[in-house]
C-alpha cells in the first residue's frame, strides 16, 4: 500500500507534468520488454521493441529493473528537462547514494553481475555504460513511438484540467479512482511494496507515462522531489494500427467542415465547443470527429460528462500541410 499525505498547502501544489519523461518512459521500456502488460494495448510496441533493442544494452538494465523495486537515481527529475539533462544528472549521482540504492536493489533480490559491485562502489566508467545504454534504449525503443506518447498525455492533461477547473484541486486527486483513492488528506494506492510519504508542504508531480501500466510509482527516497508516476488511458483507436488499406479515412476528409473542426484544435475542446466555434450542431461534429478519430488526426476521451478532443501529431502535419 502506498499512502501520500497532503497537508492543504500540499493540495493546491498539485503539478501535471506537460511531457511523458525520457527516463521514466525508458526504465518502463525495460519492464515491458521483463512483463509484457496487455497485448491490445503494448503488442505493436513491444513488437518492435523485441527487434530494435540492442543486446548489450539489455545486459545492463534487465538486473537494474527487476521486481517491485528499482534505484531512483535511474530517473532523476532533471530529465524533464530532456534527456540529456537526465543522463547528466545520472551521471552526477554522489557515490553514497549509488552504494545505497544498489545494496538495497540487492537486498530485493535477483542476478547481481559483477559490474553491479563496481557500479555500488562508485565507478564512473560503469556509470557512464549505464548512461549510454539508457540513451541507447531510449533511442531504439523509446523516440519511435515519442509523438504517440505526447498525444496521449496530452489528451491525460487535457482531461484533467477540465476536472480541475469544474472541481479543484481535491476533485482532481478524487479523479484518479479506482486506480487510486482520495481520502482526506491522504492519496491511497494499492503497490506491491509499503511506503508512506509525507508531503509536508513540497507538492506533488503528477506524471503521466505511457508505457506504465496498473499501479503508479513513486521514488523510493522519500527526501526527494515527490513524483508520482500513473498510468494514462490509451487510446485504442490510435494503437491498433491501420484500418483502411486504401486510404479512405483520410480522403473522407478533404471537406470544409472537417478541415474547420481540425483548426479549432489548437487547443483541446469539447464537442459542444466545437460545434459552437464551427457552427454546426453536435450531432454533426460527433459524425466528422468520428471519421477524424479514424484517420488518426484527433483522440477523444472524456472528462466526467464532456467529450474532449485533441489534436494528434499527424493532425498538426496535415494542418501544415493544408496552410
Amino acid at each position: 500500500m502506498l499512502r501520500i499525505h497532503f497537508t492543504p498547502e500540499d493540495v493546491g501544489r498539485v503539478r501535471i507534468a506537460a511531457e511523458p519523461d525520457p527516463l521514466w518512459e525508458t526504465v518502463f521500456s525495460v519492464w515491458r520488454i521483463r512483463r509484457p502488460g496487455p497485448e491490445l494495448i503494448f503488442g505493436r510496441w513491444r513488437g518492435h521493441a523485441l527487434r530494435a533493442s540492442r543486446r548489450d544494452d539489455l545486459e545492463l538494465l534487465l538486473p537494474l529493473v527487476q521486481g517491485a523495486y528499482y534505484p531512483d537515481f535511474l530517473t532523476p527529475a532533471e530529465a524533464a528537462q530532456g534527456l540529456p539533462a537526465g543522463l547528466e544528472a545520472l551521471r552526477s549521482t554522489p557515490a553514497t547514494r549509488l552504494r545505497d540504492e544498489m545494496r538495497e536493489l540487492v537486498r530485493t533480490g535477483g542476478p547481481t553481475p559483477p559490474w553491479m559491485a563496481r557500479l555500488a562502489d562508485g565507478d564512473r566508467d560503469t556509470l557512464d555504460r549505464l548512461a549510454g545504454a539508457l540513451r541507447s534504449q531510449y533511442e531504439s525503443a523509446v523516440a519511435p513511438f515519442w509523438d504517440q506518447a505526447r498525444a496521449h498525455v496530452e489528451a491525460e492533461r487535457s482531461r484533467r484540467a477540465r476536472v480541475l477547473l469544474d472541481q479543484g484541486a481535491e476533485g482532481l486527486l478524487d479523479s484518479f479512482r479506482p486506480r487510486m483513492r482520495w481520502e482526506p488528506p491522504v492519496l491511497e494506492a494499492d503497490v506491491p511494496f509499503e511506503q508512506t510519504i509525507h508531503l509536508d508542504g513540497r507538492g506533488l508531480l503528477l506524471v503521466p507515462s505511457y508505457l506504465s501500466w496498473g499501479t503508479p510509482d513513486v521514488l523510493r527516497d522519500t527526501t526527494l522531489p515527490p513524483v508520482l508516476v500513473y498510468p494514462i488511458e490509451h487510446d485504442l483507436t490510435l494503437l491498433a494500427g491501420p484500418r483502411n488499406g486504401d486510404g479512405s479515412a483520410l480522403a473522407a476528409l478533404l471537406g470544409r467542415t472537417r478541415t474547420s473542426l481540425l483548426e479549432s484544435l489548437g487547443d483541446p475542446r469539447t464537442t459542444s465547443e466545437l460545434a459552437r466555434r464551427v457552427g454546426v450542431s453536435a450531432a454533426s461534429v460527433s459524425q466528422h470527429t468520428a471519421v477524424l478519430r479514424e484517420a488518426r488526426l484527433i483522440t477523444t476521451s472524456r472528462a466526467g460528462k464532456a467529450v474532449v478532443h485533441t489534436l494528434t501529431p499527424l493532425g498538426s502535419a496535415l494542418l501544415s500541410d493544408l496552410a
